[in-house]
């Protein structure tokens, strides 16, 4: 978990980093200006030269939790603990399971901004390209599998990445292990 007020770093650091922990945990609305400034240590006027809104903010968040999250845990770690591409789909689950155990386990951001705002929210649109990007690595190793049709892959292999993140927040810490059974019966049939 991220300490609310990090005290060595930057102040629009400390900024993201506080806002990241709050976000995450509690959600959009849930979390006001004033309570990320009084976390995180900063005066107002630092906040808004920083992020002039809590929009910007919010978007800053995202793009955090597409570095941290999307590439740096799901790609990375997919890729390093398979050899081909397949096992490298196959992983991303393998990385679920681990995170669906985690004490810190939060589910998935993108989803909880694009349910909690709406898809015509520029909060909620910012989390639809976010959505879009991790298809996209799905798609790409689809292609680099030579598997048929990688967009409808990606597609259909996305709805397993969210379902078992739902499944796993209602408690089910065995979804990515279920996921990945039935993602090895879509990987057959894209053959």
């Amino acid at each position: 978990m991220i300490a609310d007020r990090p005290p060595s770093a930057h102040p629009r650091e400390r900024i993201l980093q506080t806002a990241y922990g709050l976000f995450s945990r509690r959600g959009i609305r849930a979390v006001g200006v004033d309570e990320v400034i009084a976390r995180s240590g900063v005066a107002k006027a630092t906040l808004y030269r920083h992020f002039p809104s809590k929009q910007d903010l919010v978007l800053a968040f995202l793009e955090r939790r597409e570095q941290t999250w999307t590439i740096g845990m799901v790609e990375a770690e997919a890729r390093r603990r398979g050899d081909t591409p397949v096992e490298q789909l196959l992983a991303i689950f393998d990385v679920f399971d681990d995170w669906f155990r985690r004490d810190d386990f939060d589910a998935c951001s993108f989803i909880n901004v694009l349910l909690e705002m709406g898809p015509d929210d520029p909060v909620g649109q910012a989390s639809i390209r976010h959505l879009e990007n991790i298809r996209g690595i799905v798609r790409g190793l689809a292609k680099e599998a030579g598997l048929r049709d990688p967009d409808g892959f990606a597609r259909s292999w996305h709805i397993l990445m969210k379902g078992s993140i739902i499944s796993a927040t209602e408690g089910d810490c065995d979804a990515a292990r279920r996921a990945q059974a039935m993602a090895k019966l879509l990987i057959e049939q894209h053959r």
